[in-house]
């Protein structure tokens, strides 16, 4: 078989070609032929632009069946798929283009001016248009493509995807993830959540990320069943299609919405076998509530952009709440010190893992690729973890200060970064402290120059809105004479998440 993981999608769904692949609210039905010709289309299209193997194709659309058919036409033709948060900015999308340096960009068409000239700074020949209604240029051409495309052939470590995940540095490094990456993942969580042509996957999660993308696609892809394809989550939508699914993929924020339903409970979820959560970590109490108001436990899950999934709870066996379960099939993992030398069991560590699943290093920063690996191949998750005798692991925290808001990876040193550069600023401090809705919620403390007392916080808060993306943008922020630091200079951020935690913030919906 090709190395390319669209074969192997393919080989699976093919024999399904009349079943329903895609379903979406208003009653449009994508057969798997359909899904099969329409990424011949667009990769016949790529073709066309002149795009070969290996090049970089950046796409900032919103969630469509056609965004999909776009992505699966990378695959198909060979090319690295370079997704984007629609949140992103001007600034960061500046980055992303300079450090990749694609030949095609994808955007919505009402950003089409911004994005072409950003694209013509860092030499995108091409940019196209992809509307939330799957309407724009790129659709149109590819409506006039042929609809059959051999897949191309790459080698067994070809790229297939660029993920950006933030640094500490603030600089966003570029995940290379591989055809085999994709391929070990995919066919490992089908098997482990036992999905088959039967299932029929309620799709509410974004796809310009791992969890949406290649979690909850290609494992319904991989199984050739049927998904009911949401824009959004949308607690009203959810409940009337959930009776129509068996498995549901969310983040902690959908659970605890669909909780804060009254008329949420055990009817909605009479043909269900499954939900799973993921991105963030579950309270436990959400864990509990929703198998009082269910009957159902939910799975919970581990993983990272680097790696796709590297732990699950189990399908059948006992479901820990605050645990991500046992490492996956396939999995390696180990729970070490700083010398990299295994902990006691029950003891925290630094969370190590190898295998199929991990990628290939970053794109561009052979150094930092080198650092993040031990000298027997483990990738450093920079996770914080422990493993009872069951080999069950429980996540207790973030070396690398990680925030996660909403299903959303944050880094404190890239806010840090921008707030650095408004006027009046001296220095400044990103914590995430716990929130009942969004898992974390960004807070911000700021040290003032003499001349920076105009400073409010309503004022840093929209200087940061116009600047990058809203889920990256403190909730609060604080003015304070001083940072507190330790001995060695270094901020105690650990003071200041115990000082704050029970700060009440305004969600922004």
């Amino acid at each position: 078989m090709s190395n390319n993981f669209y074969a192997l999608l393919a080989v699976r769904f093919r024999p399904h070609a009349a079943a329903v692949a895609l379903e979406t609210p208003d009653g449009t039905r994508y057969s798997y032929a359909t899904l099969d010709r329409e990424t011949a289309r667009y990769a016949s299209l790529y073709r066309a632009l002149g795009l070969t193997p290996g090049e970089r194709v950046a796409m900032q659309v919103d969630k469509s069946p056609q965004a999909l058919f776009a992505y699966l036409g990378c695959l198909r033709a060979g090319l690295i798929y370079l997704p984007l948060n629609t949140a992103y900015r001007d600034l960061e999308i500046d980055y992303f283009l300079e450090n990749a340096e694609p030949k095609l960009v994808v955007c919505d068409p009402a950003q089409r001016d911004s994005v072409a000239r950003l694209a013509a700074e860092h030499g995108a020949t091409q940019v196209h248009t992809l509307d939330a209604a799957g309407r724009g240029s790129l659709a149109e051409a590819a409506a006039t493509q042929e609809d059959e495309f051999a897949i191309a052939a790459v080698k067994n470590d070809a790229v297939a995807v660029i993920l950006y995940t933030s640094g500490t540095t603030g600089k966003p490094k570029g995940a290379m993830i591989t055809h085999a990456n994709l391929a070990s993942n995919g066919l490992t969580l089908q098997q482990a959540w036992g999905f088959s042509s039967n299932d029929v996957l309620l799709h509410a999660l974004p796809i310009f990320h791992i969890h949406g993308l290649f979690v909850a696609c290609h494992v319904a892809l991989l199984s050739a069943c049927k998904m009911i394809f949401l824009p959004k989550f949308d607690v009203t939508a959810v409940l009337s299609a959930l009776p129509h699914a068996t498995v549901f993929m969310g983040v902690p924020t959908y659970y605890t919405r669909l909780l804060a339903e009254p008329a949420f409970g055990k009817k909605h979820c009479r043909s269900m076998r499954l939900f799973t959560c993921g991105s963030a970590p579950l309270l436990p109490q959400t864990f509990q509530e929703f198998e009082e108001r269910t009957g159902h436990t939910i799975l919970e899950r581990y993983g990272m952009t680097e790696t796709g999934m590297n732990t699950s709870n189990p399908l059948t066996g006992p479901r820990r709440a605050g645990t991500v379960g046992p490492a996956l099939p396939g999995v390696a993992i180990r729970i070490a010190d700083d010398k990299d030398d295994d902990v006691a069991t029950g003891e925290v560590g630094q969370l190590l893992v190898k295998g199929g699943n991990v990628f290939r290093g970053y794109w561009r920063m052979a150094e930092k690729t080198a650092e993040e690996f031990t000298a027997d191949g483990y990738f450093r998750t920079g996770d914080l973890a422990r493993q009872d005798a069951d080999g069950y692991v429980a996540i207790v925290g973030r070396a690398k200060d990680l925030i996660i808001s909403g299903g959303f990876n944050i880094y404190p040193k890239e806010i840090e970064g921008y707030l650095d550069k408004l006027d009046g600023v001296l220095e400044s401090a990103v914590i995430g402290v716990p929130h009942p809705d969004f898992g974390e919620a960004v807070v911000a403390m700021i040290v003032c120059k003499p001349d920076g007392s105009t400073l409010t916080e309503a004022g840093v808060i929209a200087a940061l809105k116009s600047q990058i993306a809203g889920f990256k943008v403190p909730k609060r922020v604080f003015f304070l004479p001083e940072l507190p630091r330790n001995t060695m200079g270094k901020v105690q951020k650990n003071l200041l998440r115990e000082r704050y935690a029970g700060v009440v913030y305004v969600v922004s919906i």
